[in-house]
């Protein structure tokens, strides 16, 4: 009877057989066996996708399949597949080891049993099981989890820093990261309309979560910033967004409030561009836009103490808001252009000389403005006559006031 041999390559001898040769034959077995136990090999699968059989030597020692780790070896350039033939029942120690972005599968030869990939990512070592089974219709790949998976583990610890190996931390939406107290936390969320959240919850009722600037450097600042052209947003809740300025002690501080929601405001104001002078005051220089868009331009404005006097006047000249002018008509009529006109600005004028009832004084409007709802000019012919100009609004223009 001849000898017979396993899946592994084992060989099987029939009783009285291989006289001579049995010493031989024995310590083939044991050698196999040794290499079935521990034995390494490198199996290079390099190339474009394709399937790459591992081979069973039977009564000899170096069977590719036959060693308890496979290392997978050499640079793919497609998808891999490395087969056994389906009466092989083992456990493999399997090290991906190529070079690519592509995936490695580790499965029996047929059947629709479970299978083993590594994806193309993944160059790591894994423990696989080939289950075999005895009609060899559909064996199974079990990987067994050892560091890979701690589900099992209630309070796993690490002996060392976690080093993630440039791959993600994934969480399930709303869990994240918390102190062992299960205080401070980091919960990471998303939703329907796939705006990222990190919330941070309060450690206790009405005790505020931080975020605050630590190390062994002191007086560091704590820097955000947004990419590109976005902003820095702070949120409303029930109220409008607010940011608080607090005191060292953190006792109490003044606050930076947003609009209401009912009143629509998308304004933006930019602070000025000069340096900041004493005595000054911010004021809005200019708008780009209109409405509840626009954009205000600040500036650091004089502060006056009411009308600036000018030198007196005796002959024509372009008026500016906010000064007054002695006008001395005595050797001729005078005319007097307004500027353009924003809402609240006053330009006064006094007859220096008294001589407006002979030589009269005229106002004339900035284009098509107005003065007191008309578009002609304003003849002032009063002796005496001392009065203000008020700019309210495009029906009406300039209007006057009595000093």
């Amino acid at each position: 009877m001849a000898s017979t041999y396993t899946p592994l390559g084992v060989e099987l001898q029939a009783t009285g057989e291989n006289a001579g040769t049995w010493g031989t034959k024995t310590n083939t077995n044991l050698q196999l066996i040794e290499q079935i136990a521990g034995g390494f090999i490198q199996k290079s699968i390099a190339g474009g996708a394709q399937t790459t059989a591992l081979a069973v030597s039977d009564g000899s020692t170096g069977a590719e399949l036959a060693h308890r780790m496979i290392e997978f070896t050499g640079t793919i350039t497609g998808n891999q597949i490395v087969t056994i033939p389906n009466d092989v029942q083992n456990f493999y120690i399997l090290k991906n080891a190529t070079s690519g972005a592509y995936t490695v599968q580790f499965k029996y030869a047929s059947g629709s049993g479970d299978t083993f990939t590594f994806s193309a990512t993944q160059k790591k070592t894994a423990i696989i099981f080939a289950s075999g089974n005895p009609d060899t219709t559909d064996p199974k790949m079990i990987e067994i989890q050892t560091g890979g998976d701690v589900v099992d583990d209630t309070s796993p610890q690490l002996g060392g820093n976690l080093d993630t190996n440039s791959f993600m931390i994934d969480f399930d939406d709303a869990h994240g990261i918390r102190d062992e107290n299960a205080n401070e936390q980091l919960i990471f969320e998303t939703t329907s309309s796939a705006v990222n959240h990190v919330d941070i919850t309060n450690a206790a009722a009405s005790s505020s979560p931080q975020i605050g600037a630590v190390g062994d450097d002191t007086n560091i600042s704590l820097k955000l910033r947004p990419k590109a052209t976005g902003n820095i947003e702070v949120m409303g809740a029930t109220n409008p967004g607010s940011i608080q300025l607090n005191c060292e002690a953190n006792s109490h501080g003044i606050k930076l409030t947003g609009p209401a929601h009912s009143a629509g405001q998308s304004y933006e104001l930019k602070f000025p561009t000069g340096n900041v002078t004493a005595d000054r005051f911010l004021k809005v220089a200019s708008v780009t836009g209109s409405g509840a868009t626009g954009v205000g331009q600040l500036s650091f404005a004089e502060v006056s103490g009411g009308t600036s006097w000018q030198a007196v006047k005796t002959s024509g000249f372009t008026a500016v808001a906010g000064e007054g002018y002695f006008i001395d008509t005595t050797s001729g009529a005078i005319e007097m252009d307004l500027p353009a006109g924003n809402i609240g600005d006053e330009i006064s004028f006094i007859d220096y000389a008294g001589t407006f009832d002979s030589n009269a004084l005229t106002i004339d409007q900035n284009g098509t403005e107005k003065i007191a709802g008309s578009t002609d000019p304003l003849t002032v012919s009063t002796e005496r006559a001392a009065n203000t100009l008020v700019y309210v609004d495009g029906t009406q223009g300039w209007l006057l006031k009595n000093n």
